[in-house]
Parts: C-alpha cells; structure tokens; sequence
C-alpha cells in the first residue's frame, strides 16, 4: 500500500507544470579524475568547504558532482566500495548543509573503463544494479537529484533507450522517488536533439520511450558556443547555433510534454561568448514551464587555472561568467518553487 501511496503521489507531482528555472548552479569538477585506481587527494579530489561555501554564497542552489563509475563500484554488479562512497556521502552532506541541491553523475560517457556499455553482456542489467545501489544509499534524500550518464556516445538511440530505462526501474523499485536526469545519446547535444547521426532514430524521436513509474524525469542536455559544440575552444562562433538548439529543444519539451536540465554550457570570458551565455539562459528563463534549470561548466580546485571556462575564484575575484550566472540566477524562484516529488 505504500508503494502504490508513493507512485500516485509522485505521478501527480509529476504532472504539474514547473515554475523555474528553479536550479541555477555549476559542475564542480574533480572526483572524475584519474584512473580507477587513483589516490584521493593525489589523483583525483572532492569539493572542499571553501568551494562549495564559495558557490552557496553567490546564490547557486546546485551542484552536478561528476564521479567514475569504475571508483565508486569496482567490480559490476558488487557492493559500491566502501571508502569511495563515503566521500561521495561526505560531498553530499557538505553541499547540502550550505542549502544547495546536488546531482549525483557518473561521469564516464556511456562506458565502463574502456568498455562501451552496450558492448558488454548484460551492460544494462549492470548499470541497473549500479543505480539501485546508488538509490539504496540516496533514494528519497531531500535535494539529491540523479544524473543517470554524463553523455553517452558511441551508442544508438535505441540501445541508449533500453539501459536508461533499465536503470529508472532499478531505481523505482528501491523506492527511491528522486528526480533523475535522463542524456540522449550522441552527447546530448541540444543541438543536435533531431538529428540521427548514429542510425536508429534521433534522440528526439527515440527518447520519448522513456518509462518512469514514478513519472519524475527531465532531460538533460548540454550545449557549447564553439563551432563544434564540443566545448574544447574558447571562441564562440557557435553561439547563434547554441541559441537556436534550446529554442528548438524548448519547443520539443512542451510539445512532448516534458521538462529540460541543461546540465553543461560553458565558455570564455570575452565577448561575443558573454552574450551567448546570457541568450542561452534568458532562452530557459523565458520558458519556466519545461526548463528546471542549468549547472555551468566547470569550477573546482583542481580544474585548470588559465582554462578559459573555469569559473573557479582567483585571487579574490570573481570570474565574468560567475558574475553572469549569479545574476541571471538571483532573479530566479527557489528550487522549493519548482513542483516535483522530491529533491
């Protein structure tokens, strides 16, 4: 009776259309690093206080916290390693106490180690398990979202579909009613949202197959300014491109009926990438009713100095996109204004 007390409520939350752009935060990179043997604090780091004490203060309300797969569950389909897990829940806990939502993604592109997930004999069986163990631990957790796959590639829509629903089943069934932020495959470009380019359908046409019992999803994308839209430039010729992929995802999410993160977008500090920032966000901002919201990339101690989209302080002094985001972000309702089952 529980169970079907919990689905009826989250389909119900489900449902109703959101007030955002709600979340409003930055990826802070770090935990991603290194090999899966990697030494914490030598390899590979978490968040510090001072960061995340940074960020909280400039009004973000989320973090996405990228992590390896392979770290945090060394072998597939066995108990999550002990110690990885408790810094990931230390990271929660921390970004959390400073009122901020976090995002739980693995960060490994569709494989595990170099193994495309499809490719491997009960892959999406094993990246169920992986996220029923990850729902053991945070299901239900107040402000803790789940970014099922940081962009997947090398893999059809299709094939895509089956291990993404296979996890939001896993993690149903541990009863665990958290958000979860669904990639398409090639990226997950917002740009490239109706295109096929792999075969077997485009993520516009084949994502809609998502199944959610608990009917508490969104879609993630992610979208640079460069021409590529791969984020490894620091000029900006992409920006009208950038621009007029959310505007076309924006139209796909109300038609579909569904609701959109933009879980990476990023760029340099000169004009004209200053502007296709402020277009990109005043896009999701005009559109509140399907957009929850966005996390810049990237701060974090580790990440490079003199990298061009590094919104990490230095000496003292906010970095341009920061000061964007902030005040985009300050004119923003809460995340409690936004209408979801949980987190």
């Amino acid at each position: 009776m529980l169970a079907t007390a919990l689905l009826a409520t989250a389909t119900l939350a489900g449902t109703l259309p959101a007030k955002g752009p709600c979340y409003h935060g930055v990826n802070l990179s770090g935990a991603e690093y290194g090999e899966r043997d990697g030494i914490l604090g030598t390899n590979y780091t978490y968040p510090s206080e001072a960061t995340v004490e940074y960020f909280a203060a400039k009004g973000m309300t989320v973090i996405r916290l990228p992590f390896r797969w392979e770290r945090l569950q060394p072998v597939l389909n066995a108990p999550l390693d002990g110690n990885e897990l408790e810094s990931l829940k230390a990271s929660v806990e921390l970004i959390r106490h400073h009122g901020m939502a976090v995002v739980l993604d693995p960060h490994n592109f569709g494989f595990y180690d170099k193994k495309k997930i499809q490719e491997m004999p009960g892959g999406d069986i094993a990246f169920g398990d992986f996220w029923a163990r990850i729902a053991l631990e945070f299901g239900n957790r107040e402000g803790v979202i789940f970014g099922l796959m940081n962009e997947p590639h090398d893999i059809k829509a299709p094939d895509w579909l089956k291990v993404a629903n296979t996890a939001i089943i896993a993690i149903r069934a541990m009863d665990a009613n958290n958000l979860v932020l669904v990639p398409g495959t090639n990226w997950s470009g917002a740009w490239t949202w109706e295109v096929d380019r792999l075969g077997g359908g485009s993520n516009a046409s084949i994502m809609r197959g998502i199944k959610d019992p608990a009917n508490n999803y969104a879609y993630e994308f992610h979208q640079y300014l460069d021409a590529d839209a791969s984020g490894t430039h620091s000029t900006c010729e992409g920006a009208e491109q950038a621009r007029q992929g959310l505007v076309r995802v924006t139209d796909w999410l109300r038609k579909s009926g569904k609701r959109g993160f933009l879980g990476e977008f990023g760029a340099a500090s000169s004009e004209p990438c200053l502007a296709g920032l402020r277009q990109m966000m005043e896009v999701m901002a005009r559109n509140g009713d399907v957009w929850l919201g966005w996390t810049y990339w990237s701060g974090g101690e580790w990440w490079p100095p003199d990298e061009p989209f590094n919104v990490q302080p230095g000496k003292g002094r906010d970095k341009p996109q920061l000061k964007l985001i902030e005040g985009m972000g300050r004119k923003l309702p809460p995340p409690e204004a936004c209408n979801m089952a949980n987190g």
